[in-house]
């Protein structure tokens, strides 16, 4: 039967009201139909032996009958109580043998719904001790039960882990495809947060490129509305082309507030996250600082560059794009915010190689700024110089001024953390623990789900491991205690052929016991199916010899009445060839 398992190995039984609702909640259509050609299967066999030919007249046939409608209870009981419905069919097996077919589709079926393996383990303890007692009870010789013990392990306990075995494979299964789905969801996030990051570096570029050249739109503007001999109306064309480029920069700045404002653009959490910087921004092809500097005094703003043009030229790619950006960024606030000031560039190489980049810009000579301030263009360069191993440090100056500083690196640091001088070669039983599922493989993400699917493996080999082993080991087990005991007994029921031969019939029965071993031999089998005991004589029976592989005579000494009444030996080979030539002529 494939019955779905519950969800997950350590979810807790349920409790006792809700199973209770569940086993008299009216089943499916599909579970309905199951149970009926299950009961179907495992009531033919009982059926068939009670139709052939039908005895109602008998005790045990209505036993049967009644065994047949507890049958039916305890499939219909055994979704919700799958142990105790176990149970109730390893209890027919004393009404009928026949019932022994349910044992196994029930210990299947129980170990496939249960959740907790403690109440059939304590169940089939249960079962073993009880029948031990009961069997010494009754007087059951143990070579008679323990082929029963020995059925119990295969009809109880193998199908029962296999059953539990197939129930963890499955929930394998379903935490594979669970998992399988949230990493394609995390899939989904990570392709969204890289649109967000690619949306703001777009908004970055729009505010270093537009702004700087909506800035220098506005001095070449303010410049024109200044110069001598121009007519009024130009004069107030100037005027209004300034007013434009400046609400066009405050029309900038809120887009790209709007572009910016998103979690998903702080730096912060791209270096947590190991993840390499956004690249930069565009610029102008081919543009350095100092072409960066001459198209800036070409449109008014008095800057001059100091330190040399090539102090910049060891820095890597990134480093210099961000020293041009920097560069770019202080023309263009001090462009905005003091206009009309003259400004420093300069450039200095360090001692390890990187470069220093000063901007200085003086007092603005007519008042307060013209332009609105963003607050966003320094921020975001002190971010970028900072994953790149620089600092920056933007801070006015006592005489009214505005000094921004960077200090880049020649190289910028290595962001992949899976780099480093530790980095041991992996060996066989790493490789084979990867192979396993116990270790993620090299570059995978350790995450939850994937530590919850590599505990659903370990459970799952650990299930087939048991499956197969536990019945191993308890039929080693059982056979180790019947071994011991087949020794025990056969070397405490030796009677000696001259103690043996000194008894004579008729001798009292305290004398004879004296000489008696103080067990009896086990390998009775024979003898008692080719020769019947006297009528209400107490027969025992003993071995002349200790041979644990095999019993060739046996004496059957028999008392009544206080005496010895008869003694024999047979040969056990020549009384079981004679009952096989019986059982052929029958």
């Amino acid at each position: 039967m494939n019955d779905s398992a519950a969800p997950g190995l350590t979810t807790p039984a349920p409790p006792l009201t809700s199973r209770a609702r569940a086993l008299v909640r009216r089943p499916s259509r599909a579970a309905l139909v199951k149970d009926v050609l299950l009961y179907g299967v495992l009531a033919f066999p009982i059926v068939a032996g009670m139709i052939s030919p039908p005895q109602p007249v008998r005790t045990s046939w209505w036993l049967q009958a009644a065994g047949l409608g507890v049958l039916a209870a305890a499939i219909a009981a055994g979704r919700a109580w799958p142990a105790p419905a176990l149970l109730t069919v390893i209890a027919l097996t004393l009404v009928h043998g026949n019932f022994v077919f349910a044992m196994p589709v029930l210990s299947y079926l129980a170990g496939l719904r249960s959740t907790r393996a403690q109440p059939l383990l304590w169940g089939f303890t249960g079962v073993f001790v009880g029948g031990a007692l009961l069997s010494a009870i009754r007087g059951t010789e143990v070579t008679a039960w323990f082929p029963s013990t020995v059925w119990l392990v295969l009809l109880g306990v193998l199908p029962w882990l296999v059953g539990r075995y197939w129930r963890q494979y499955q929930e394998l299964l379903r935490a594979g495809w669970e998992r399988a789905e949230r990493l394609e969801h995390q899939q989904r996030i990570v392709a969204e947060r890289e649109r967000l990051r690619e949306r703001a570096r777009i908004a970055q570029d729009m505010h270093d490129s537009l702004g700087h050249e909506l800035a220098l739109i506005a001095v070449r503007a303010g410049a024109l509305e200044v110069a001598p001999g121009l007519h009024d109306r130009h004069r107030a064309a100037a005027a209004e082309l300034r007013t434009g480029a400046a609400d066009a920069t405050d029309h900038l700045r809120e887009i790209i507030g709007l572009l910016r404002d998103d979690p998903a653009d702080d730096p912060a959490d791209a270096e947590a996250g190991g993840q390499a910087p956004a690249p930069p921004p565009a610029r102008p092809a081919r543009e350095s600082i100092p072409d960066l500097v001459d198209r800036a005094r070409a449109s008014g703003v008095p800057v001059r560059l100091t330190g040399g043009g090539q102090a910049h030229a060891g820095l890597a790619p990134m480093a210099a794009l961000t020293a041009h950006r920097v560069v770019q960024e202080a023309i263009t606030n001090a462009a905005k915010h003091a206009p009309g000031a003259a400004v420093t560039v300069a450039l200095a190489r360090t001692g390890t190689g990187g470069t220093t980049v000063t901007i200085i810009n003086d007092p603005p000579p007519d008042g307060p700024p013209l332009l609105p301030s963003g607050g966003r263009g320094l921020t975001g360069l002190t971010d970028r110089v900072r994953l790149l191993g620089g600092t920056l440090h933007a801070a006015p100056t006592p005489d009214g001024g505005f000094r921004v500083t960077a200090d880049l690196p020649a190289d910028p640091p290595a962001r992949d953390p899976a780099t480093g001088p530790a980095q041991a070669r992996p060996t066989a039983r790493d490789a084979l623990r990867t192979a396993l599922g116990l270790t993620p493989a090299a570059g995978e993400w350790p995450s939850e789900s994937a530590r919850h699917l590599a505990r659903e493996r370990r459970q799952v080999r650990r299930g087939l491991i048991t499956a197969i082993a536990a019945p191993t080991a308890l039929m080693a087990i059982l056979g180790a205690i019947m071994a011991g005991y087949y020794v025990f007994v056969t070397l405490n029921s030796v009677l000696q052929p001259a103690d043996y031969g000194a008894l004579a019939v008729g001798d009292p029965q305290h004398r004879v016991e004296q000489t008696l071993p103080p067990m009896q031999t086990p390998d009775t089998g024979t003898v008692r199916a080719a020769v019947p005991e006297p009528a209400g004589a107490d027969c025992r029976y003993y071995r002349p010899d200790a041979n644990v592989l095999g019993v060739g005579r046996i004496y059957r000494l028999c008392f009544a009445g206080g005496r010895l009444i008869a003694k024999n030996t047979y040969d056990t080979h020549l009384l079981s060839a004679q009952r096989t030539h019986d059982q052929e002529d029958q």
